[in-house]
């Protein structure tokens, strides 16, 4: 575990919900390898918690994630880093306590596969969103498990196939989010959630989170792997590294 000084998530408990601070706003919170790696160890910590009934995960910053950590992909290659998001998705699923996500501003990529694995998620109305791995010559191929369950069939088309930019309003039309609110009501919409979340007993939750997710996380056990092999082959290819390298030199 990293010391306070350089975690890039902190876990914190309060009135028994864990809440766990995405705090990484070099690279807008990407998914690297330790930004993950704690993700998973605070997820398992707030389960075994048993003073936590609820956990919620949330960004210091407006950005919630901006996806894979592009500069690890490039480097080091995209088959464990893929296989660490599945996972991450699926803990997120089977966690037997109600896992509740707040994003205030921007979401994109494999951001949304965190999102779409949580029970709960609430939005900004004006907060974006963005499946942008058709631009790179990728595929939305990992967060495919959680984001195509959530969403409806038409909509998962338009976002994957178009890779455009949609707000925190449509999210919720679209299934992918639970509601959206106007950003000054957001802290208290999410309050008042999880404390509601937080009166249920520990077998109901459990049991009834069970039921729900029965589906996706045989979704996720069948398909899982396939996924992130497919990733992993993208991320290998020449057009994607040659598009990776364009938008990374597009951004220094």
């Amino acid at each position: 575990m990293t010391d306070a000084s350089t975690e890039l998530v902190h876990y914190a408990v309060s009135d028994a919900v864990a809440t766990l601070t995405l705090d990484s706003p070099a690279n807008r919170n990407a998914l690297s390898k330790q930004l993950v790696t704690e993700l998973h160890a605070h997820l398992e910590r707030a389960g075994s918690d048993d003073s936590v009934r609820v956990v919620l995960v949330e960004s210091s910053g407006k950005v919630f994630c901006s996806g894979a950590d592009l500069s690890e992909a490039t480097t080091e290659g995209m088959e464990v880093g893929a296989r660490r998001i599945v996972d991450l998705q699926r803990l997120i699923v089977t966690l037997e306590k109600p896992v509740v996500t707040k994003n205030l501003g921007a979401v994109r990529a494999g951001g949304i596969g965190i999102i779409a694995a949580a029970d709960v998620a609430v939005s900004a109305d004006d907060a974006t969103f963005a499946l942008t791995e058709v631009k790179l010559g990728l595929a939305a191929a990992i967060i495919s498990l959680t984001v195509h369950h959530r969403m409806n069939p038409r909509s998962a088309s338009l976002t994957t196939l178009g890779g455009e930019v949609f707000t925190g309003a449509e999210a919720a039309a679209y299934g992918l989010v639970t509601k959206a609110v106007p950003a000054d009501r957001l802290d208290d919409e999410v309050a008042a959630i999880c404390a509601s979340l937080a009166t249920g007993a520990p077998q109901g939750l459990r049991e009834s989170k069970r039921i729900l997710n029965g589906d996706l996380v045989a979704r996720i056990d069948v398909l899982g792997d396939e996924m992130a092999t497919t990733s992993a082959r993208l991320f290998a290819s020449d057009e994607a590294r040659e598009a990776m390298t364009a938008f990374l030199a597009r951004k220094k």
